[in-house]
């Protein structure tokens, strides 16, 4: 969850435009069905007369493929008659094209100011609330769920009187394999840090282009690390690389009730390790 910034609320979270809508049934779904395969269970447990907070666990750098298959099967399944706002980092907003990108497709900034926005129109969220924490984890922690103790979206959650509605994604991490997350990386690289990224990760397609690099560039030492270091630290080294078959499994609405039979954050951090457990067990399968 982000500070409380601009932007704030956005007009028409959720809603898919035409055109984009377009891009992602002859584009997108094609690719996403080719590489990824992906299949969705238990749309039947989506609250149909109350809005949610779809809370899903992240993998693979950026989380390409998870998202792509979301935006694909969503589409195929509801069209553009069931509103979906997914959660995205504030500085996206105000840098175009990508500004431009997350108004066409409904996405609304991870702030309370517009979560709590698109819940009163009665648009659903869709959330990550592990961050770069959980999609940088190393690939063969692929089935861990793992919030870095974050209960933002539990706060929303409460506050609003909505269900948290669990989503496993299952295999992510296999389409584009992290080696390692570390902090001081983000830092060494700088370019993470600019675009402000606490933690960043070796992934194995960036080790495989900086080899390539350090081998074949025929420049001297000092302008190929620059290369290297120039592309260690862009998020490109996070696109998805290899073929994985992609499950999405939502499970049961937790009902505020439920996870909140209590008042304090000790109540928030309790519902997390449930919403953790949760979501781990419909990853597992």
């Amino acid at each position: 969850m982000q500070p409380d910034a601009i932007p704030g609320p956005v007009e028409g979270p959720g809603r898919v435009r035409r055109g984009a809508a377009a891009v992602i049934r002859w584009l997108v779904s094609p690719l996403v069905r080719l590489c990824f395969r992906p299949t969705l269970e238990g749309t039947e447990h989506l609250p149909t007369d109350t809005p949610y907070l779809l809370v899903a666990n992240h993998s693979a750098g950026v989380g390409a493929a998870e998202i792509a298959s979301i935006a694909s099967l969503w589409l195929q399944r509801f069209g553009t008659t069931r509103p979906l706002a997914g959660f995205a980092l504030p500085l996206g907003f105000a840098v175009w094209p990508i500004s431009a990108i997350h108004r066409s497709i409904g996405t609304i900034p991870s702030t309370y100011p517009a979560a709590y926005d698109a819940l009163a129109q009665g648009v659903p969220i869709l959330v990550f609330p592990g961050g770069d924490h959980e999609s940088l984890k190393p690939v063969w922690q692929n089935h861990r769920v793992d919030f870095d103790g974050r209960v933002g979206f539990l706060r929303i959650a409460r506050d609003a009187g909505v269900p948290v509605v669990p989503l496993g994604i299952r295999n992510g991490a296999l389409t584009a394999p992290i080696l390692l997350r570390s902090r001081w990386l983000a830092t060494v690289l700088l370019l993470p840090r600019l675009m402000g990224q606490k933690r960043w990760g070796l992934s194995l397609l960036g080790v495989s282009v900086a080899a390539l690099l350090a081998i074949a560039l025929p420049f001297g030492p000092i302008p190929t690390a620059l290369a290297i270091w120039l592309w260690l630290g862009s998020p490109f080294v996070f696109l998805p690389i290899l073929p994985a078959t992609l499950r999405l499994r939502i499970g049961a609405p937790m009902a505020p009730a439920e996870l909140f039979p209590a008042a304090g954050e000790d109540a928030l951090d309790t519902a997390r390790e449930q919403v953790e457990r949760t979501i781990e067990a419909l990853v597992r399968g």
